[in-house]
């Protein structure tokens, strides 16, 4: 028989903040390896003022046709590689490849993908505060390519923007010194009309950040071993394996919309992962290019998170649910004495995409050490007194499928909307979304606080430092940064949407900061 989708009821049926919803907890109880999937269609990203309205139906694969899951071979969760840099006169370098392959996105499936040193997604990058970094990054692709470096703080030239492409069987190489204190970051394509592309079929990577503070100490740092990347993908994929990147893409019928934790399928099989220490730390980056991904346990336990896109909390923070707009990361941890299952919601942001909870990671108990407690204090946050800042109104629009910011559809360089800064200019923004879509907001360079959301004063988590976040339609946040350290007149830094779409469909400014 044929299945019709269903609209998701849930994707945007949370408080006007647009943030710390309560989510079903319909997955929880069901046998191990089991997951609830529903597929949506139609519209969605309605916002503040639209909450449940519906679109067309498409019809999709049967349940007997859905594939299986492309886990490995032993039901392990897979480990990116860590890329080992080679330190030569105060220099660490790392080479990176963007090449084309082939992967099983959905089992028995071979699909055309990309990845950095291999076929699908790329190795983990470890930098340190203070370092002096390079990048050989060889472009094997049969296209222009950039990489951006999401999140870090490097000058313009670095960044990796749409100013920076360069062409197949060239080699650029970017250099800098990390100013970025402990965090979470990644890697991905950022060229003009082709982010979405090439992000998702594969190319991305994380980047993990050290420093020398005592809370980096005191936390689980042996990559792979107590402090383990989670890369989430909500993929578009026809039965052919082909992978969908835009509208006409995603609206032609018999896709399925699996999830991928490091590149495994878990639609239909839960990964493992044995623990062999007691507290162990979890990077959770949503690679995305448009769903929404919330992290929840499946017992209804709480999570202990530490850190957000921007580096550590004030004080870690009990909660039940992480929610990850695309772009977005956080990092938490666990105290396992008791094996533990993780759940991934899924909510689509854009015109139609994955729905459901699934089973993704089992973890088993093996760890006998007693930790510590965690340190009462993370990080110091001296939150703005936005009094004398600078006010700007950055207005996020649609024409039809047209994306633009400030009215603008920055589809080249010359076409966007460009806001002009100084080296020291503090500035409050308020992000103002007058469509009824959602937008998840990635300002490069600097990161930002949240002075309110939807008129709401942040609590929490959210009171942490962020350069991605949710804007939900028909809302607005208002955020405050200080522009610090580099200038150029030459390269910008970007503002837009981290929905790859609508960055490709124009929804992308440019930030030019400059000697005052």
């Amino acid at each position: 028989m044929t299945h019709t989708a269903e609209p998701d009821k849930g994707a945007h049926a949370r408080d006007g903040r647009g943030v710390k919803a309560e989510h079903s907890k319909q997955g929880r109880g069901h046998k191990k390896g089991m997951h609830r999937r529903k597929f949506l269609g139609g519209m969605a990203g309605l916002g503040l003022a639209a909450v449940g309205a519906a679109g067309t139906t498409f019809s999709l694969l049967t349940e007997g046709a859905r594939n299986k899951a492309a886990a490995a071979t032993d039901g392990t969760l897979t480990i990116p590689e860590l890329l080992e840099g080679t330190t030569t006169d105060g220099t660490t370098t790392f080479t990176l490849e963007a090449q084309t392959g082939t992967a099983e996105v959905l089992s028995g499936v071979s699909s055309s993908t990309a990845g950095y040193n291999q076929s699908f997604l790329g190795p983990t990058l470890k930098w340190t505060n203070g370092d002096t970094v390079l990048l050989n990054i060889t472009n094997s692709l049969t296209e222009d390519t950039t990489v951006h470096f999401h999140g870090a703080h490097v000058p313009a030239q670095m960044d990796g923007g749409p100013q920076s492409t360069f062409s197949a069987g060239t080699v650029w190489s970017p250099t800098f010194t990390v100013l970025d204190e402990a965090k979470t970051l990644w890697y991905h394509p950022h060229a003009l009309g082709t982010t979405a592309k090439q992000a998702t079929h594969g190319l991305a990577g994380m980047i993990i950040v050290e420093d020398d503070s005592d809370t980096s100490a005191a936390l689980p740092s042996d990559y792979g071993v107590d402090d383990i990347p989670l890369i989430f993908q909500c993929l578009a994929v026809d039965s052919a394996g082909d992978i969908k990147y835009d509208q006409t893409g995603y609206l032609s019928s018999g896709l399925s919309f699996p999830l991928l934790v490091n590149g495994e399928n878990v639609d239909d099989t839960t990964l493992a992962f044995s623990a062999t220490k007691t507290r162990n730390r979890f990077r959770a980056l949503n690679a995305s290019p448009s769903d929404i991904i919330t992290i929840q346990r499946s017992d209804g336990g709480t999570l202990t998170q530490i850190a957000t896109d921007q580096g550590y909390l004030a004080e870690a923070a009990e909660v039940t649910t992480i929610r990850l707009v695309a772009g977005a990361r956080a990092e938490f941890v666990m105290d396992v004495s008791s094996d533990v299952t993780l759940q991934a919601v899924i909510t689509t942001g854009w015109i139609r995409g994955g729905s459901g909870t699934y089973d993704f990671l089992t973890v088993a108990a093996g760890g006998t050490d007693t930790p510590d407690d965690l340190p009462s204090t993370l990080n110091t946050i001296e939150r703005y007194d936005t009094t004398d800042f600078t006010a700007r109104t950055i207005t996020l629009s649609n024409t039809g499928a047209t994306m633009k910011i400030n009215g603008s559809a920055g589809l080249t360089m010359s076409s966007m909307a460009m806001i002009s800064t100084t080296l020291g200019a503090k500035e409050i923004w308020t992000i103002t979304n007058t469509s009824q879509l959602e937008h998840s907001f990635h300002l490069h360079d600097v990161p930002y606080q949240l002075i309110s959301i939807n008129g709401e004063e942040p609590t929490g988590v959210e009171l942490g430092w962020y350069d991605t976040y949710e804007v939900v339609g028909g809302g607005e946040i208002k955020i405050a940064m200080e522009f610090t350290d580099f200038a150029d007149d030459t390269y910008m830094y970007m503002l837009h949407c981290h929905l790859l779409q609508h960055e490709d469909e124009g929804m992308m400014a440019s930030l030019m900061v400059t000697e005052s």
